[in-house]
């Protein structure tokens, strides 16, 4: 007697197969970025820095952050990860350098995930005040939150790129909206290009300007992360990179071209320093109306979400590829047998999420000045250093490792210049850490030097790990991560 039994998703740990497009990367990847929340809390500080050059700024930091994606992109047709910059890393420098990577990569998108839960309830909590007069504190609306994106994370991918690509589209549509209504009326002085005039934009405050447009970009990351569950991702992956960081940068240039515009070239820098929680929606009311703004403030709730959505997918993912190389327990690295995603390894983001959440809030932590401020300046850090860190890896990893393929442009010039960039973001990071979470003394002084302190655990991790890879990969001409095992055959 003889039958046959077919291994499980999750006995094979293997995420769903061909699951997501282009398109659908690109959600991941823009809503990471949030265009209305990063339009709303970056460019007031921006603008105040530099004045009017401030959009110039965006347009410096798109540069060198395509550069990145031109090696980037390259790369990725020879490594495919869940396990993005950490496979990277190690693809370039080698074993230790990937648990480092992956070190800083937890600690990075773990300070983002809670800060965001921290700043979608500060948002919530007032802005439902203020349109219906019901009065919940910010913890109930974190809770909500949490449990919306634990739903999620635990489901198929195509449900959250499904939710992501609708959030993405209103958020999006509402700044198009605002951009075409100051563009139409003129402006407060005409329509004119000083905001991208050399004079303008190379003065006084570009390095604070400059940190705050970069900070804008962290999340592309997941077009490498994604690339297991991407449709063809050899062409899906690069792609999905060029488009998003492509619509990113313009998207970020244009709507604050029509916020300096709106304001007027004098009086912008004035109007960001005296009142920047208000310095778009002042103009957009203006510009377009009542109502827009305040589909505005419900919309940058949903955007809050749909970026702890991207992000808890980016950390489960992480915790899924170095489970399933066995750098983490293996059990997080077993996917679901319907919907063959990461559930055990988004399950663990999720109880570590409340766990971390919680004591914040029993603490009465200041969920904005001090929950999001200090954390979201902790992950920014993290991977501002990881993309630098990767620009060289690409560099090294066609020099020594893959010198067939080597291509001067893509593997050496865009590397070099876009690792320099990066690397000059992450040092602006630090001196003016003050100004990116607004810390100036005690112990929210030091928590730049957790990135030092995740790096040198990376480094342990790896003296005392018997696992030969990280990430599951190899150098070589064609890299790949743990393909699904062929079911074997099961004899009576």
């Amino acid at each position: 007697m003889s039958n046959s039994s077919t291994v499980t998703a999750e006995t094979a740990g293997a995420l769903k197969r061909n699951a997501v497009g282009v398109p659908g990367i690109v959600f991941f990847v823009v809503s990471a970025a949030a265009p209305l929340a990063a339009a709303l809390g970056a460019s007031p500080v921006a603008f105040a820095s530099l004045g009017a050059g401030a959009p110039g700024a965006y347009i410096i930091a798109g540069v060198v952050l395509i550069l990145f994606a031109v090696g980037y992109a390259a790369m990725s047709r020879f490594v495919t990860s869940t396990a993005g910059f950490a496979a990277y890393l190690e693809s370039g420098f080698g074993r230790t350098a990937g648990f480092v990577g992956a070190a800083l990569a937890l600690l990075s998108y773990t300070c983002m995930l809670i800060a965001l839960y921290g700043i979608l309830g500060f948002f919530t909590s007032a802005i439902v005040a203020d349109l219906t007069g019901l009065q919940l504190d910010w913890k109930i609306w974190s809770l909500i939150a949490w449990a919306g994106v634990a739903l999620l994370g635990y489901m198929e991918i195509n449900l959250s790129a499904k939710v992501l690509g609708v959030l993405m589209i209103g958020e999006v549509l509402i700044l198009a909206v605002f951009d075409v209504g100051v563009l139409a009326q003129g402006g407060a002085s005409g329509i004119n290009f000083e905001a991208f005039q050399p004079s303008n934009v190379f003065s006084d405050g570009l390095g604070v300007a400059l940190l705050f447009a970069a900070s804008c970009f962290v999340g592309f990351e997941a077009t490498a992360i994604y690339g297991e569950e991407a449709k063809d991702p050899r062409r899906t992956v690069p792609r999905a990179t060029y488009a998003a960081v492509t619509l990113i940068a313009v998207f970020y240039a244009i709507s604050t071209w029509a916020i300096g515009l709106a304001h007027g070239t004098e009086a912008v820098q004035t109007a960001a320093t005296e009142d920047p929680g208000n310095f778009v929606f002042a103009v957009n009311t203006q510009y377009v109306g009542h109502w827009a703004t305040l589909l505005m403030n419900v919309l940058l709730v949903t955007s809050s979400f749909a970026v702890l959505v991207a992000f808890h997918n980016t950390l489960s993912r992480y915790n899924f590829a170095l489970g399933r190389a066995g750098a983490l327990p293996r059990s997080l690295g077993r996917s679901h047998a319907r919907w063959q995603s990461p559930h055990r390894a988004s399950l663990a983001v999720t109880t570590v999420s409340i766990v971390i959440l919680a004591l914040f809030m029993f603490a009465g932590a200041d969920p904005f000045a001090e929950l999001y401020a200090w954390l979201i300046g902790v992950g920014t850090l993290g991977v501002l250093v990881m993309q630098a860190a990767t620009s060289f890896a690409v560099l090294v990893f066609f020099l020594r490792r893959n010198r067939t393929e080597l291509q001067l442009w893509s593997g050496v010039i865009a590397p070099v210049l876009g690792g320099i960039g990066l690397a000059g973001a992450a040092f602006l990071a630090v001196t003016n850490w003050d100004l990116l979470t607004g810390a100036k003394e005690g112990v929210p002084v030091l928590l730049p030097w957790l990135v030092v302190l995740a790096g040198l655990t990376g480094v342990l991790w790896a003296v005392f790990s018997k696992v030969e890879s990280v990430a599951g990969t190899r150098p070589g001409p064609q890299i790949a991560e743990h393909p699904a095992p062929e079911a074997p055959e099961v004899r009576s």
